[in-house]
């Protein structure tokens, strides 16, 4: 992953500064001084710093403003991460007068997404905001396209929420209904990660919505319904896994997880064998999965779960194998000493489990 410096550095900022300083025919010192006093701020703390600095330097009236970015999108110099600070600014700026703010950044986003910067519109007024991106879902340009469908994810990552689409993400939806046939795979990713959304907060909706869309499929709709279910295959929800093909009742016999260290220190491997045999007249459909319940400091676990693997299962047929679960440190959890619990999960159901212990140090 990239560091805050190399997104937003000292040069990139200072280069931001000479493009706008040109299109507007005036100095940018707030942006200039900007560059020179990045050290210390965070990724979101840059992008913030550097916003104010651009609506410090631009005409504070917006036909003034407007004309500098679209002198500046003339350059092809004016690209990639510095053009993001510009969309925030603009998000700023352009709430005053509104759709003539989104069409610039529907014109912005090929530069680099401007997915983050369209909500200050969307939570201001959904109505008005949305009737302007479903017209996006038509654009030739594929950034655009994706920008209507990442803008509006209820709960985008690296992003403020969408408070009105997590409560009723309904008037998204023709958005999306719009863009899962795209030709643009890049477009429909956006689309199954915004159905992933819809779906921890409303999964009986997700999964009537990826039904309507198998039912008028595209070759490429299977995959788009799988990775937009992800959470809820993940979860175990029938629903889901029967929409795919995955019966929760499949006939099988499972043999583990059987562990082969009991005793696990952090920086170390869990290993463990598992085996898993189709015992009815059919082929299965099978979604194997194992969850790790991480013990918390107070005692109670926490699961999560991983995949192993997905794949159909002839009668008689036998899948298996060994798998080391690393237990790596990471910045996004704290590992606890004491008994953990491993868990097998064949279509949704937990088919055997077994415990062993973790050294946290």
């Amino acid at each position: 992953m990239p560091t805050a410096d190399e997104l937003l550095s000292a040069d990139t900022v200072t280069t931001l500064a000479g493009l706008l300083a040109r299109a507007g025919r005036r100095s940018a010192p707030a942006l200039t001084a900007r560059a020179a006093a990045l050290d210390g701020l965070s990724y979101s703390g840059r992008v913030g710093a550097i916003r104010d600095a651009v609506l410090a330097d631009l005409p504070a009236d917006w036909p003034g403003f407007e004309a500098v970015v679209r002198t500046a999108l003339a350059e092809p110099a004016f690209e990639g991460w510095m053009t993001f600070p510009v969309n925030e600014a603009v998000a700023v700026r352009g709430l005053e007068v509104f759709e003539p703010g989104l069409e610039l950044l529907h014109d912005l986003t090929s530069r680099l997404t401007a997915e983050s910067a369209v909500r200050p519109f969307l939570r201001a007024d959904p109505d008005r905001a949305l009737a302007v991106v479903r017209e996006w879902t038509g654009d030739p340009d594929p950034h655009v396209r994706r920008l209507a469908s990442e803008g509006t994810r209820p709960r985008l990552p690296w992003a403020p929420q969408l408070p009105a689409f997590v409560a009723d993400p309904r008037p998204a939806l023709p958005v999306l209904d719009a863009l899962y046939r795209d030709e643009s795979e890049y477009v429909r990713r956006s689309v199954s990660n915004h159905l992933n959304d819809i779906g921890r907060d409303h999964p009986a909706l997700a999964v009537e919505t990826a039904a309507r869309w198998l039912a008028e499929p595209a070759g490429t709709t299977d995959r788009v319904v799988r990775h937009g279910l992800r959470t809820l295959i993940k979860a175990g929800r029938p629903e889901a896994l029967t929409l795919l093909g995955h019966a929760p009742d499949v006939p099988v016999t499972v043999r583990g997880p059987v562990v082969t260290t009991p005793r696990v220190a952090v920086g170390e491997y869990l290993v463990f064998d598992y085996a898993v045999t189709n015992t009815g007249e059919l082929p299965a459909e099978l979604v194997v999965d194992y969850v790790v319940h991480h013990t918390k400091a107070n005692g109670t676990r926490t699961p999560k779960v991983f995949k192993l693997v997905t794949r159909p299962l002839a009668p008689g047929e036998t899948l298996g194998g060994t798998k080391r679960h690393s237990f790596k440190p990471i910045t996004t959890r704290r590992y606890h000493s004491g008994e953990h619990l491993v868990q097998l999960q064949v279509n949704g159901r937990v088919r055997g489990e077994a415990v062993f212990s973790l050294d946290a140090g």
